[in-house]
C-alpha cells in the first residue's frame, strides 16, 4: 500500500494511536518498536479495542485486511506525517539547536499567537516519534506552525526536516551535548547544519543568532543569502541588550527588520541572562510575520515557563531558580554564568552531572567546577559520579536521596538556590524540599 493510499484511509479515520492501551474509536494504530517493546504484539489487542486499522511490519501478525503491512512502520508513521502536512500551505518554523530550543519554541508560538492561530510542539516532543505527532495535529483552522525537532545521532535533523519540510528555521547554538551519539562537536554541528542544508536547497529563509560564531561560520559556508540576524551585536537586525537580571531578565530591544524602526523595554519572568538570544529570536520572527510591537511586548512579558526549565519558585522558606530539565556543559556554563550576574545575596547551587557526554565527561565536569571557584562560589553542592571525581573542595553527594536526607537534616533557609543537572540526575524532586 504506497501512501497516498494510506492516506485516504487516515482522511476517513483520522486519529492516530501509538498506543494500544488508548485505542480510541475507529482510529488507526502505529505499531512502533522500542528497545524492549514491539508493538506488532498489540496490533490485534489495539482493534480489539476499537481501532479500525493497525499498520504493522512483521506477516507474522496479519490477520486479515484490518492489518496494513508495510515494511517499516516507524518510517510509514512520518511518511504518513509529511503527506498531511503537506495538505496545508501555512508557513512552518523549524527548530533546533543544542540549548534553548524548547524555550525558544514557546516563545516563538507566544508571539505569533498574537496574530494567528498557531499549532506548535507540545513539550518536548521533538523526536522521530514527537515530529509526526506534532503534525498530525494540523488541521484547516491552523495558520502558521512551529516545529521543534531534536537530535542525538548524526542524520536526526535531516531526517525530520524531510519530514517536517519547514519553509523557514533556525539553530538555536550548538554546543557539546549527547557527544557519545554524535562523536565529537564536529558531529553536533554537522547534524545540526542539516536544518541549514535544507533551507538553503529550497532557499528558505534562516533566522541566524548573530552571537553565535559557530553559526555564523555553518551559515557562511553554505552561501546562505536569504538570512535574518539577530543577537546581542548592534549589526543584527534585532538586536538587543541586558539592562538587568534581578532576578529576573529585563532587556532592551531594537529592529530595523522590514523597514520597521522599534525601541522597546521588556520585563520578563525568565531566569537567565542567556535568554536575550531566545527573546531576540522570537521578536525576529515575529516581527517577520507581521505581529505588530505592542503584540510581541505583550507576548514576551506575559509568558511564565514551565516544565523545569529557567522557571523562578518562592518556596516560603528560599528563592529557587530551577533549571532541572537538562545540563551539558554549555547550559551549564550558561547557568553559572547567569548565577554569578545574579543580583542576590546569599547564593547557593545544587548541580547534578551532565550525562552523555563519553570520553569528555571528566574533563568538562572539571571545567564546570574550574568555573565554580572562579566566580568564588562557595556554598556549592555537587551530585553524582562524575561531580564526585573533579578535584575540589566542594560538598558531594553520590545520588539526589543523598541531598533530600541532608536538606531536610539541615533545613536549608534563607537562600538563592540554583539547581541544575540532567533530568536523570532527578534534582528536580528537591523543589518541594527547600
Amino acid at each position: 500500500m504506497d501512501i497516498q493510499q494510506l492516506y485516504q484511509i487516515y482522511q476517513q479515520h483520522p486519529v492516530i494511536t501509538t498506543d494500544s492501551r488508548d485505542c480510541p474509536q475507529g482510529s488507526i494504530f502505529f505499531a512502533l518498536k522500542g528497545e524492549s517493546f514491539d508493538g506488532n504484539k498489540f496490533a490485534a489487542s489495539a482493534i480489539e479495542k476499537g481501532c479500525a486499522y493497525a499498520v504493522i511490519d512483521n506477516a507474522e501478525y496479519q490477520k486479515d485486511d484490518r492489518f496494513i503491512l508495510v515494511d517499516d512502520v516507524l518510517q510509514t508513521f512520518k511518511d504518513l506525517a509529511r503527506e498531511h502536512r503537506r495538505q496545508f500551505n501555512i508557513p512552518v518554523i523549524g527548530i533546533t539547536g543544542t540549548n534553548g530550543k524548547t524555550t525558544t519554541k514557546e516563545l516563538i508560538a507566544s508571539v505569533l499567537s498574537e496574530k494567528y492561530n498557531t499549532l506548535f510542539t507540545q513539550g518536548n516532543f521533538n523526536n522521530d516519534v514527537g515530529v509526526p505527532k506534532t503534525l498530525f495535529r494540523l488541521n484547516e483552522q491552523h495558520e502558521i506552525a512551529v516545529v521543534e525537532m531534536g537530535a542525538s545521532h548524526p542524520g536526526d535533523i535531516k531526517t525530520l526536516v524531510e519530514t517536517v519540510e519547514p519553509t523557514c528555521g533556525l539553530i538555536t547554538n550548538v554546543g557539546k551535548a549527547h557527544l557519545q551519539g554524535f562523536g565529537s562537536f564536529e558531529g553536533v554541528k554537522r547534524t545540526k547544519g542539516e536544518l541549514y542544508d535544507y533551507l538553503k536547497a529550497h532557499d528558505a529563509l534562516v533566522f541566524i543568532n548573530g552571537n553565535n560564531e559557530h553559526l555564523l561560520q555553518m551559515a557562511q559556508s553554505r552561501d546562505i543569502c536569504r538570512a535574518i540576524e539577530y543577537g546581542t551585536q548592534e549589526d543584527c537586525q534585532v538586536n538587543g541588550s541586558i539592562i538587568s537580571c534581578a532576578p529576573f531578565l529585563k532587556f532592551q530591544w531594537n529592529s530595523n527588520v522590514d523597514g520597521i524602526n522599534v525601541q522597546q523595554e521588556i520585563q520578563t519572568h525568565l531566569i537567565g541572562s542567556y535568554n536575550i538570544d531566545n527573546m531576540l529570536a522570537a521578536i525576529a520572527i515575529g516581527l517577520h510575520f507581521g505581529v505588530s510591537p505592542e503584540q510581541i511586548h505583550h507576548a514576551l512579558s506575559n509568558y511564565i515557563p514551565t516544565n523545569n526549565r529557567s522557571q523562578m519558585e518562592e518556596t516560603g522558606k528560599n528563592h529557587l531558580v530551577v533549571d532541572a530539565y537538562n545540563a551539558n556543559p554549555s547550559s551549564m556554563k550558561a547557568a553559572l554564568d547567569n548565577f554569578h550576574m545574579m543580583e542576590v545575596s546569599p547564593k547557593m547551587a545544587i548541580l547534578g552531572d551532565m550525562r552523555e557526554l563519553g570520553e569528555a565527561s571528566a574533563e568538562e565536569h572539571q571545567k564546570a567546577v574550574d568555573l565554580m571557584q572562579e566566580y568564588g562560589f562557595e556554598n556549592i553542592w555537587l551530585v553524582g559520579d562524575e561531580f564526585g571525581n573533579t578535584q575540589c573542595n566542594y560538598r558531594k553527594f553520590k545520588d539526589v536521596e543523598e541531598v533530600k536526607a541532608a536538606i531536610i537534616a539541615e533545613d536549608i533557609k534563607g537562600f538563592n538556590i540554583l539547581i541544575k543537572g540532567s533530568n536523570s540526575t532527578k534534582l528536580w524532586q528537591l523543589p518541594p524540599l527547600l
